[in-house]
């Protein structure tokens, strides 16, 4: 299994609040974030890059405009509501399940293309995969089943760990789903686990304390947005800790961290953007199948564990699809 590049060009990202003069007749997309515009460039760069490759140039046949709830998932309803009064032609959601509930609410005529680690039947989004139905597709990376790959292979990594934390956002409409299902695995297998949720900063680093008082061995970090928008913090209190983690992100072991499994997400936020294309051209949104990847990455930075004392298996080091070393 060979991880897949991704190479975006120059693609200029602004993020304007107030609308831009316009003709009347020029398409629009809404962006609506969970996190905050700077933590999210490059996956909006992305969805840029597949507008352009579907035709589709801003400040030439389309405009964008951008809503950004800043981590503060209960302010999406809001900024859903605001897209919607701008006659949007089609909205991308940024963050997963939480701005795409939240566009859900909002609409049920305008084109919604998503991008989430959860299932979307699972969340009742979809009528299928194949077929969606009423105004949603887009793509789903089936975070509950690479919930639990990640917490099998952080045991073979950490195998001495008798007690292992899983960290969730209680904000995520698909929280209790991570939950439920690590919990059935870890319950099949023996595995003792403690569940903690953090939705803030000063929530999390409460979090890493319990993990210690806990006498957590490791740590499985939930798909969440409010996560991946914090690779530093995660990787500086994982250190400080000595807490070995897996991440559903690369970028987290990129900065620092210890290990990741999960697809590209860059590559998903392109395809977003060539589906809002599509839409834009005239297809219809529950006439697109929902897309899966097909390609999942095993990244191990060997630096890290160095650095907390511990020694990745040299079987595990071996199914890496990148060992940094």
């Amino acid at each position: 299994m060979k991880r897949r590049e991704f190479v975006l060009g120059a693609v200029a990202v602004n993020f304007p609040f107030a609308a831009r003069a316009q003709q009347p007749s020029m398409p629009t997309v809404g962006f609506l974030g969970a996190p905050s515009a700077g933590t999210y460039g490059r996956y909006v760069a992305a969805i840029h890059q597949g507008l352009k490759e579907a035709g589709f140039v801003e400040g030439q046949n389309v405009r964008f405009e951008y809503r950004w709830a800043e981590g503060h998932y209960e302010r999406l309803p809001a900024l859903a509501a605001e897209l919607v009064s701008r006659k949007i032609s089609v909205i991308v959601p940024i963050g997963g399940a939480p701005s795409t509930v939240a566009a859900k609410a909002a609409t049920s005529s305008i084109p919604i293309v998503f991008t989430m680690l959860a299932d979307p039947l699972e969340l009742g989004l979809v009528s299928s995969f194949n077929r969606p139905g009423g105004n949603l597709t887009g793509i789903a990376t089936m975070g509950v089943e690479l919930e639990v790959k990640r917490l099998e292979l952080l045991r073979e990594a950490v195998p001495t760990a008798k007690l292992i934390a899983m960290l969730v956002n209680s904000g995520n409409a698909h929280a209790n789903v991570q939950v439920r299902e690590v919990q059935k695995t870890a319950q099949a297998i023996g595995q003792q686990i403690v569940i903690l949720r953090a939705g803030t900063e000063s929530e999390l680093e409460a979090a890493f304390a319990s993990m210690v008082k806990e006498g957590a061995g490791a740590l499985l970090v939930g798909s969440d947005t409010f996560f991946t928008s914090k690779p530093l913090l995660f990787v500086l209190l994982t250190a400080r800790h000595s807490i070995p983690a897996i991440y559903p992100w690369r970028s987290h072991v990129d900065a620092g961290g210890l290990m990741s499994y999960g697809a590209n997400l860059l590559e998903s936020y392109h395809q977003a953007g060539t589906y809002a294309g599509r839409i834009l051209g005239g297809a219809k949104p529950a006439d697109l199948p929902i897309l899966e990847p097909t390609t999942f990455e095993l990244v191990i930075n060997l630096q890290s564990a160095k650095a907390i004392g511990l020694t990745i298996p040299a079987s595990l080091r071996a199914r890496a699809d990148e060992v940094i070393e």
